[in-house]
């Protein structure tokens, strides 16, 4: 199965090591056969080609990763017309003002689409997701706060709407994924934090409802130190109200924690307590453990139509989820421009080994 990585910088070398995990582990019947797309060849060890059309000609990929910078990602998808194989592509789909519904036509030949929204593969997410569904829970109140540092940064942004798209999804895929969150109030800052320009929005603050619960929340690219928390309120059949708290990469990355309780007369009485185990013994695997997840699943579907292991974010789902963060962007009340560009010049630094701040 022959899989094209579109650009090959930070995000699309993540999925490189994941692809080349799985086959290491012989995952495949026939292992996968990795090239890509980069503006100048950066890995010796693969095929490249200069151009998406070439690629697409010559290498007939099965599965196409779009991992360019996010603003680029409309102009990558358009190219992909008529393309009939499956697609994944990194988080946002697009740029707010990029034609949704373009992009729907041109896509519709597509036999699979998946975002990657890689929280949803935390073992945190799934025992939630789990547990509120057959307890037949309901939402009375969730709040998030998802951040981290990228100032300095060299890579280009779409801004806050690329960190924030989390937490929204978690809150709707745990809590009750067949209603739409609605956003009553945006507030945010925008700045010079990113090359992209001097007034990208840079973080926000949501206020919203879920089929009748509250969803409050702050999202942010200019936190100094990572901080990804979801926290909620169900309240049971029985009307008793469920606590729910879930940590991702904390304290390291990929180690994710899930708590669930109620509250009882004679004190707290814990339901599920969940740590993701992280074998340090396998290096190649950090920061991709969930990646992993998704394109084993992914490559599964493509090869042979296996039922992956959680629902795709398919282009549906991902085209609502754009809108939503377009919302965002469209409606922030903001102060600002703040100035991070303090010097005569920008600073811009590149490190991979930074995990504070890369993904």
């Amino acid at each position: 199965m022959n899989v094209l990585i579109i650009g090959l910088g930070y995000a699309g070398t993540r999925f490189q090591q994941a692809f080349q995990h799985l086959n290491k582990k012989n995952a495949y019947a026939h292992p996968v056969e990795l090239a890509y797309v980069n503006r100048s060849p950066r890995r010796a060890a693969i095929k490249s080609f200069r151009t998406v059309e070439a690629a697409l000609a010559e290498f007939k990929p099965a599965i196409v990763v779009v991992s360019v910078s996010d603003g680029s990602h409309i102009e990558v998808l358009n190219s992909l017309e008529g393309y009939e194989g499956f697609i994944i592509c990194e988080k946002p789909l697009t740029k707010p003002s990029d034609d949704l519904e373009q992009l729907q036509t041109r896509l519709k030949r597509t036999s699979g689409f998946c975002l990657d929204l890689v929280e949803r593969y935390s073992d945190a997410t799934v025992a939630l997701k789990n547990y509120v569904a057959k307890n037949n829970l309901r939402l009375i109140r969730a709040n998030f706060y998802w951040g981290k540092d990228r100032i300095h940064d060299h890579r280009p942004t779409t801004g806050v709407i690329s960190e924030i798209i989390h937490p929204l999804d978690l809150v709707q895929w745990i809590a009750d994924p067949d209603s739409a969150l609605e956003l009553e109030q945006v507030q945010g800052v925008r700045s010079d934090f990113s090359i992209s320009g001097p007034d990208v929005l840079d973080s926000a603050a949501i206020i919203a409802s879920l089929n009748g619960a509250a969803v409050t929340g702050y999202s942010s690219f200019v936190t100094i130190i990572r901080k990804r928390e979801v926290e909620f309120v169900f309240a049971s059949p029985d009307n008793k109200l469920i606590y729910a708290t879930a940590v991702y990469d904390t304290p390291v990355w990929d180690k994710d924690q899930l708590k669930v309780w109620q509250k009882t007369s004679s004190g707290e009485q814990v339901i599920l307590d969940l740590t993701t185990e992280v074998d340090e013994t396998e290096a190649e695997l950090s920061t991709i453990r969930k990646l992993v997840r998704l394109v084993e699943d992914v490559t599964g579907y493509a090869a042979s139509g296996s039922e992956p292991s959680q629902p795709f974010a398919n282009l549906e789902t991902s085209i609502k989820l754009q809108k939503l963060l377009n919302a965002v962007d469209r409606n922030a009340r903001t102060i600002g421009p703040m100035q991070y560009v303090v010097g005569s010049e920008r600073e811009s630094y590149y490190d991979e080994t930074n995990l504070e701040r890369l993904g």
